[in-house]
């Protein structure tokens, strides 16, 4: 039994497991984590892969034509979902490029606020090696951390008797079950208490101050190595502001110590494509990629908006990742790019799927860490699905040869 298999079901992407048994059971050794095992049981029954046309089942080959047609008579497409690996972000950016169409991730609200922060403050982030060598005090700022993210304490190695981590602490909530931390209650407002606790690790004067959030201050100035750790899903409303507060403590702190942020972000593919769509456009996402270059406006090109506004005329949903990533409700056109269980949900009139594989269940991939660093995906099987890689080319081809 390998242990060589990478999870790819967020964004942690723990290596190093092993999966055994038959192989329509993937049942999986090394990890207890919930996320693993229920992405893995989604991919439990091996469908017969199935195109369809309105509901209607037909070869792959005449559903990719009939989707190409589809798409070369859009307007203004929506590029929505992508939910893909490496491979298939560099497929879909050329086909966007080609159609005109703009571009968002399922989970672009969350990526948008910490995008804006790194443009308008900049950034000091670190990665999970570092944490688990050098971290001495870490800080989980308005998130449990482990909610979405089970394995996380454990690849910072906080669960190790030689861990550097001296102290955990959560601010502003709860600390998670079978986790021993201080809670930092503050007043309840975040914005209110990273302003204050802003204010204290500079040494300014500050009337009042909350005694834990002084005490805090105090060990962030005397830790060797301080991580504030934080979650793009659970940010509020303008919370680009809470990062740009945490990123001028850390900015404080590392004039006389050394400190960083680290994100939990970027799930289901979201890091990837925006590493792919930046370096092959010098543009995130949420761009309109063309002939004569890009169009960027995070406001405007929500997808949410965009669909509720009408604004496009198609929908090419990509989400490969499992059944369950099924694109909004809109009686828009569509096209629906997801492995093979997610058809039978999506046969109604107007909409066209063709079915891919999953990387790291039935394909290989790489796919970005929520830390930047790239991880290679193995597959556990083959059901001798295309991947969004594949099919994106063909409809590219299609189009352009039409």
């Amino acid at each position: 039994m390998d242990a060589n298999w990478t999870c790819p079901f967020c964004s942690l992407h723990c290596d190093g497991l092993a999966l055994e048994g038959a192989p329509a059971a993937l049942m999986l050794n090394g990890t207890d984590c919930p996320r693993a095992r229920a992405g893995l049981d989604a991919h439990r029954s091996r469908d017969a892969p199935s195109a369809c046309i309105d509901g209607s089942a037909v070869a792959p080959e005449a559903a990719e034509a009939e989707a190409a047609r589809r798409l070369a008579l859009w307007r203004q497409p929506l590029f929505g979902g992508l939910g893909t690996d490496l491979a298939g972000a560099r497929a879909l950016y050329r086909l966007a490029a080609r159609t005109c169409a703009i571009c968002d991730h399922a989970e672009g609200d969350a990526l948008s606020l910490g995008l804006r922060a790194l443009q308008d403050r900049g950034q000091c982030h670190t990665t999970l090696a570092e944490v688990r060598a050098r971290a001495d005090l870490v800080v989980c700022v308005g998130t449990t951390a482990v909610a979405l993210y089970p394995e996380f304490f454990r690849r910072a190695g906080l669960d190790r008797p030689d861990t550097p981590c001296r102290r955990l602490v959560f601010l502003g909530v709860e600390p998670p079950a079978g986790w021993k931390g201080q809670h930092v209650a503050g007043s309840g407002d975040l914005f209110t208490d990273l302003q204050q606790l802003a204010a204290l690790v500079a040494t300014a004067p500050c009337r009042d101050a909350d005694p834990a959030l002084a005490d805090l201050a105090l060990a962030l100035r005397e830790a060797r190595y301080a991580v504030l750790v934080w979650e793009s899903g659970a940010l509020p409303p303008h919370g680009a502001l809470l990062l740009e507060r945490m990123q001028r403590i850390v900015t404080t702190l590392n004039r006389g110590t050394r400190a960083a942020t680290f994100a939990l972000g970027g799930s289901h593919g979201a890091a990837t494509l925006q590493q792919v769509f930046t370096w092959l456009s010098g543009l995130p996402l949420r761009t309109r990629p063309g002939p004569d270059g890009g169009e960027y406006d995070p406001l405007r090109f929500a997808g949410g908006r965009l669909l509720a506004d009408r604004a496009v005329d198609g929908l090419l949903w990509v989400w490969s990742w499992g059944p369950d990533g099924l694109p909004p409700a809109t009686d828009l056109p569509r096209i629906v790019v997801g492995p093979p269980a997610m058809g039978p949900r999506v046969r109604d009139r107007n909409c066209i799927f063709l079915p891919v594989a999953t990387p790291g269940v039935n394909a290989a991939g790489h796919l970005f860490r929520t830390d930047g660093v790239v991880v290679p995906l193995v597959a556990a099987r083959d059901d001798a699905l295309p991947g969004v890689a594949q099919v994106a080319a063909r409809l590219l081809h299609a189009l352009e040869s039409a």
